[in-house]
């Protein structure tokens, strides 16, 4: 018989399976919103504590955004939040069967005692719904970063903006008692009281400006508004060299308008009094060199920083800000101009919303980063319509392009020079040649007035007037006189002394 083969032992190899795998699930807490809803329709005042934390999205499970949403309507009311008018507002909404039915808004409140601590539960919510906004927008940029037909930059704009707004929605400010409020202002007062100039912000070197003032304020939003061609970057200009040069403030300056070099030149020509022409075209004369070479090193180590982006997005400047005062001790902040800046990333109907939202971020980044910023803005045509001394002043109304900047400045100031519109004598026969107004129409800490300064318009310089050229009976150099515009007496004289000349005798002011 033949023997048999013995068959080799095959060995078996058990293969894992591999559970695929399921996914992550959204950040969510459905406990907490139970909890929280359920404690809503215990306690009458609930409602109050979570109102500024929560919103019907801030839900994740649909059901309990129409509970939420129901409970919202009735508080708007004014009417009680219970079990049963929480019910009688979802019948009458046609959702209460979407919603679980009776049963289950009844089961909420035998989920939780009390609301206790239900602010605490809310703001976990209220986490777990950005943390999910966070997700679903990064998972659209993800998406947008690999289509090649998408310009980059412009995807980065995009980013920002919206980045902007999830972060403007979400973020909250704690209320403070006042008794660290009011040692915060006595340590201001006192820190103004030792000054010897008396001012509590910073100097702009033109001495009544900061008389009305006293100083630029931190967290102050100024707007300087002229029409073209009325020396707006020059007067800015000025301003920053006396307050870095003068007083050594750190001050950044954002050019949307000129080059880095070009704004250089422009201070090379009021520091060293050269005409602009000179510079241009490098025919200096032996004493336009000496005076370069003489004054020029003023401006090395000077403390102030240029950023000449153009087209420079209001999110850019958020970023850029915080690293100039984080790293450079950065004081103030100067843009020229406020219309030539964007909002791009976010959507908005007209040019006009577009401005607002400009306006209010810059107004959120003054109190967020707690200095001043300056802004330079166009006026519309509605002065050059105007007939008259006093028509050719600019009012509140002739800003450009949105009213929201009237609303979210602290203080604006209008330039207006007489002489550009052939008017060589003002209203009182005081001659105009060399004068600038610098009126300050929105005062909202102080009074509002109107300072008289010198402009050279050779070198593109303001200047305090000369206080040798008038001697009033105030003791200052010269005589002020307060804007008229928005008034309607127009005979009310300024209260500084210098309605006193005008009411004794008619005679014209001898300046």
């Amino acid at each position: 018989m033949e023997k048999q083969k013995r068959q080799p032992k095959v060995k078996i190899v058990e293969k894992t399976v591999l559970v695929p795998d399921i996914g992550k699930l959204p950040p969510q807490a459905k406990e907490l919103e139970e909890a929280v809803l359920g404690g809503l329709m215990l306690e009458k005042d609930a409602y109050s504590i979570v109102s500024d934390i929560l919103t019907p999205e801030s839900f994740y499970d649909p059901v309990h955004q129409m509970i939420y949403a129901a409970i919202q309507g009735l508080a708007l009311q004014q009417k009680p939040v219970d079990v049963l008018t929480v019910v009688e507002e979802l019948k009458r909404r046609g959702e209460l069967e979407s919603a679980g039915g009776t049963v289950f808004i009844a089961e909420l409140t035998e989920k939780v005692a009390s609301a206790a601590h239900i602010e605490y539960h809310a703001r976990i919510i209220a986490q777990k719904y950005l943390a999910r906004q966070l997700i679903s927008f990064s998972s659209e940029v993800v998406q947008q970063a690999f289509d090649e037909t998408v310009d980059v930059d412009d995807l980065m704009q995009e980013t920002e903006g919206r980045l902007f707004e999830i972060s403007q929605r979400n973020v909250k400010k704690d209320v403070i008692q006042i008794n660290p409020i009011i040692k915060e202002a006595m340590n201001n007062i006192q820190a103004a009281a030792n000054r010897k100039d008396g001012m509590s912000g910073l100097p702009s070197g033109f001495k009544e400006l900061d008389r009305i003032t006293s100083g630029w304020q931190n967290s102050d939003l100024i707007i300087i508004a002229a029409r073209p061609a009325m020396g707006k970057t020059a007067f800015v200009l000025s301003m920053a060299k006396n307050m870095a040069l003068n007083y050594h403030t750190p001050v950044a300056i954002f050019s949307l308008e000129m080059s880095n070099v070009q704004l250089v030149n422009r201070l090379i020509v009021n520091v060293c009094q050269i005409r602009g022409e000179s510079i241009k075209s490098g025919r200096l004369s032996d004493d336009e060199w000496e005076r370069l070479d003489k004054n020029i090193k003023d401006l090395y180590d000077a403390p102030i920083f240029i950023d000449d982006t153009p087209s420079l997005s209001v999110f850019e400047l958020r970023t850029k800000a915080r690293r100039l005062v984080r790293e450079h001790g950065v004081k103030a902040l100067i843009i020229d101009y406020l219309q030539l800046m964007n909002a791009s990333g976010m959507s908005f109907g007209s040019r006009e919303q577009e401005v607002s939202t400009i306006s209010r971020s810059l107004k959120g980044l003054a109190k967020e980063l707690n200095i001043p910023i300056i802004a330079l803005s166009q006026l519309n045509r509605g002065v050059e319509n105007r007939q008259g001394t006093e028509g050719k002043r600019p009012q509140l109304a002739d800003l450009r392009e949105s009213g929201a900047i009237e609303q979210d400045a602290d203080i604006v100031c209008f330039i207006h020079r007489p002489e550009y519109y052939k008017i060589t004598e003002d209203e009182y026969g005081n001659p105009t040649n060399g004068i600038a107004e610098i009126i300050v129409a929105k005062h909202r800490n102080g009074p509002t007035d109107l300072v008289r300064m010198k402009f050279d318009n050779e070198y593109a310089k303001f200047m305090n007037i000369d206080d040798n050229v008038v001697t009033s009976t105030s003791g200052k150099g010269y005589v002020e006189f307060s804007s008229k515009m928005n008034k309607k007496n127009h005979a009310t004289m300024p209260s500084n002394g210098s309605s006193d000349l005008l009411a004794n005798d008619k005679e014209p002011l001898p300046f």
